[in-house]
């Protein structure tokens, strides 16, 4: 059958099990538009920024599984996107973003409304495409889709001229592509495998450095299952928080900069460390030359780039970690049939870590009057579902997000790791919210980052999505003050928010329901409060001004140099 570019494009998305999309419309999309008008198939969401449409997209992305898909129009709506698409680079999360572009013959005349989207995101994307001919248009949507969510997963970027949306042609979806030069390696090589079981049951003091590698390859399970069978401590990254529960005793939290003490002490005394998805960012390794300085090191990562890329690796595993996991565990059946002789070998080292748990637990100093921020986390825990999504922003409230609501399933904690991208939570819960609209979903942020993107309260209004906005108020750029104040003599220059704003009021004026505590005995009043009612609700907490986040690894300094809660 024959029919227009626009139209095609929407057939490829229904072809490819595409069920919402996020975008915004333009010159040079509207006939993709106008198409999408009488295209039933397919959930169009309208957000009020182009920023905020690719992170819902990615925010739906990472919580169910599948390639988000956002749409842009030429110009100034696809350098909007920037941002949101290198947020999803940066974290591996498989994403397709369609921008308009001015009629081919314009291209390279500074047409209205024209930008160089391919060159532009050439850094920023795993692959990116720029459409010349209609009949080559089914074609590369299956190569943007198989590239995003295969291998080490990203965005891909679909530029879109307006007459190749015109253009008719017959269509013709293909069952599967070839790329030449793009074959990921997706099963780890078994002798490699073999090596590493070795390796790491005759250790004696083993530690599981596990990252969003595990959760973007859907290994929790095998991942749990390995841990159990040989007793092996394991932390984890920011981006692989709730790959493993926890609330298990073999659990050490988060590691690196903001990471637990036990966690720190872990890698910095291990004589095996098993990376599984992870990068080895700056964040977790602190002074490279002290990272792990008396272990072995095995990476296991379907990124080739990654291994040896930051820190030396004694053995390097290449393929799927769901793949090599599944082996790891039938070949540790196999050298350790009975599990209990390997975890009895190694309990004086977890009974070293579980002294170290108690000698320097995460905490805080509780207030009867000033509501400290850890206390909001924890009884958001508490009072939330165990299957609640949870979105954060940037910055403080982001770490002690991570460092005290204890998560325990994979994909329930989005969140902008590797760039560190403010305005990023409040979209991405309503991309969450989205997908799953039964759930329970929550975006914890600060008063900076929220104002970042606020306008997307109108979205989540107009489709009535029933996500819940939880803003950490200490009228601070929180975690630039908190620098500040350690390491440039409270000299609190431009992080100040010094304008009172009224959340409240300002949630009423969008049409959702606005709460606030001041007072300890008011957190758990609203915190029910909001789950309790139906539709977008922003309950505002008004926290201790200056409140640090601890432990802290100070920029540069070893993992073992913490700065510990007093």
């Amino acid at each position: 059958m024959k029919m227009n570019g626009a139209r095609i494009l929407l057939e490829c998305l229904k072809r490819e099990g595409v069920d919402t999309i996020f975008g915004y419309p333009g010159g040079t999309v509207i006939n993709l538009y106008d198409e999408l008008f009488s295209f039933k198939e397919i959930r169009h969401i309208l957000p009020r920024h182009e920023q905020a449409g690719v992170h819902a997209a990615d925010g739906y992305a990472r919580a169910t599984g599948k390639v988000g898909v956002a749409i842009a129009t030429s110009g100034p709506g696809a350098t909007n996107t920037i941002t949101g698409i290198a947020t999803a680079y940066m974290d591996s999360i498989p994403m397709v973003i369609v921008t308009g572009q001015v009629p081919t013959a314009l291209i390279g005349n500074d047409a209205f409304q024209e930008a160089d989207i391919i060159g532009i995101t050439r850094p920023c994307t795993k692959h990116n495409f720029l459409v010349k001919d209609v009949k080559d248009l089914p074609t590369i949507m299956k190569k943007a889709f198989y590239i995003a969510r295969t291998g080490r997963p990203g965005p891909v970027l679909v530029d879109l001229p307006k007459d190749v949306q015109m253009a008719q042609a017959e269509f013709h979806y293909p069952e599967t592509v070839e790329i030449r030069g793009y074959k990921p390696n997706l099963e780890g090589h078994p002798k490699q495998v073999e090596k590493a079981v070795t390796m790491i049951t005759q250790a004696k003091r083993p530690v599981l450095y596990v990252g969003g590698g595990v959760i973007l390859g859907n290994a929790a399970a095998e991942l749990t299952a390995f841990a159990k069978r040989l007793a092996i401590p394991v932390t984890t990254t920011l981006m692989g928080l709730g790959a493993f529960p926890e609330n298990d005793t073999l659990s050490l939290g988060l590691l690196g900069m903001h990471g637990t003490y036990y966690a720190n002490m872990a890698v910095s005394n291990c004589d095996v460390l098993i990376a599984i998805g992870a990068r080895f960012d700056d964040r977790v390794t602190g002074k490279i030359a002290s990272f792990a300085p008396h272990a072995k090191i095995v990476h296991v990562d379907v990124d080739p780039t990654s291994i040896k890329k930051n820190v030396r690796v004694d053995l390097p595993i290449v393929g799927d970690v769901r793949d090599v996991l599944a082996k790891m565990l039938k070949a540790a059946e196999l050298v350790c049939p009975d599990a209990k002789v390997c975890q009895d070998a190694i309990a004086p080292w977890t009974a070293e870590i579980e002294g170290w748990k108690a000698k320097h637990p995460m905490s805080y100093k509780q207030s009867t009057t000033t509501i400290k921020p850890q206390y909001v986390i924890q009884r958001l825990r508490a009072l939330s579902d165990p299957d609640a999504i949870v979105a954060t922003d940037v910055g403080q409230h982001q770490m002690w997000t991570a460092q005290f609501f204890g998560f325990t399933t994979p994909r329930t904690l989005l969140s902008s790791g590797g760039l560190g991208t403010m305005g990023y939570g409040l979209p991405a819960a309503m991309g969450a919210q989205a997908a799953f609209p039964e759930r329970q979903v929550m975006v914890v942020c600060g008063d900076g980052g929220f104002q970042m993107n606020l306008q997307e309260l109108a979205t989540i209004v107009q489709n009535r999505l029933n996500v819940k906005i939880c803003i950490l108020n200490n009228n601070f750029l929180g975690m630039v003050r908190q620098w500040q104040e350690l390491f440039f003599d409270k000299r609190y220059s431009s992080t100040c928010m010094e304008l009172p704003i009224d959340f409240i009021k300002l949630a009423e004026a969008f049409g959702a329901t606005g709460l606030q505590a001041t007072k300890v005995d008011e957190v758990d009043e609203v915190i029910k409060k909001g789950f309790a009612t139906n539709g977008p609700v922003l309950m505002e907490f008004k926290v201790a001004r200056e409140e640090k986040v601890l432990p802290m690894v100070p920029a540069g300094a070893s993992l073992t140099e913490m700065v510990l809660a007093s």
